[in-house]
């Protein structure tokens, strides 16, 4: 008996300390920021930009770079990056956004290149409504696309559920990160744990907009079933983007991506009448 419970003991000990790690921990797990020098200059070929710096009310300074389109601007993209290195790698993706008369937006979270202040999900979800509200002093709503790229596509259907941009397009988005964290730790107390849920689900359910999920068949990071999942949770809204063998990180390699990518952004949604279709066809229940 002594012996099951020395046991017992050890493993509850091992549990306490392996949760303990979690949570302080998880910062160095879920985010691989790169920080850049404040005096770095970026320098992207082929592509007008200018940076940016906005001074937050606790003090903190987001960066940011805009990219401007050749011709006359149809609108600004909103683009929110992964979890990992800075803007200075993250911008050569504008150019699938310019090509098609966009501004695009793109800004460092706190931590990550020149961007500084204490990170946590309120504190990020607090600066990037702050960027939005800038934006719209420049651009009316109905011109401004919210675009999440894997960890930032929780942030962006936040902005999408709290404004009321043109359209939300997420690419390779997750049910939530605690549903992601399950996956590799289902054992442990995640619910508790966790600092940065980011319930993609929940604020999904209050988007007004549009909606696009693009999502490769082959991730194998978030599986292609959770661009589903979340496809059923406002459906009237929801359109969903299939990239066949698609990945998590390589939706850029694949022409379908782009073309899938201007058919949302370029065309205008059109209503059908379905007096005029077969909706409302029955199906015969003769098995045959």
């Amino acid at each position: 008996m002594a012996y099951w419970l020395s046991a017992l003991v050890f493993v509850v000990i091992v549990y306490i300390i392996v949760s303990v790690a979690l949570y302080y921990l998880q910062d160095y797990m879920l985010f691989k920021p790169e920080k850049l020098p404040k005096g770095f200059q970026f320098n992207y070929d082929n592509q007008i930009f200018e940076e940016h710096n906005l001074e937050t009310r606790d003090g903190a300074i987001i960066n940011a770079i805009r990219f401007f389109p050749e011709g006359q601007s149809k609108g600004i993209v909103l683009y929110l990056k992964g979890n990992s290195k800075s803007i200075k790698g993250w911008g050569k993706f504008a150019v699938d956004f310019t090509r098609l008369g966009y501004n695009v937006l793109m800004v460092d979270y706190r931590g990550f290149g020149k961007s500084t202040g204490r990170r946590s999900q309120k504190a990020i979800k607090r600066d990037l409504q702050e960027v939005y509200n800038k934006i719209k002093e420049l651009t009316p709503e109905d011109r401004i696309i919210l675009y999440g790229r894997s960890l930032g596509s929780g942030f962006a259907a936040k902005l999408a559920s709290m404004n009321h941009p043109k359209m939300l397009i997420l690419e390779s988005p997750y049910y939530s990160l605690t549903k992601v964290t399950k996956r590799y730790l289902p054992f442990m107390p995640l619910s508790l744990l966790i600092k940065y849920p980011l319930p993609t689900y929940k604020w999904l359910k209050y988007v007004q907009c549009p909606i696009h999920i693009i999502h490769g068949t082959d991730d194998k990071l978030i599986p292609y079933k959770t661009g589903v999942k979340l496809s059923h949770i406002n459906p009237k809204l929801t359109r969903l983007h299939t990239v066949i063998g698609g990945g998590h990180k390589n939706l850029n390699n694949f022409e379908s991506y782009h073309g899938m990518l201007e058919d949302i952004i370029n065309t205008s949604p059109k209503t059908i009448d379905l007096n005029t279709t077969s909706i409302h066809v029955k199906h015969s229940k003769n098995k045959k």
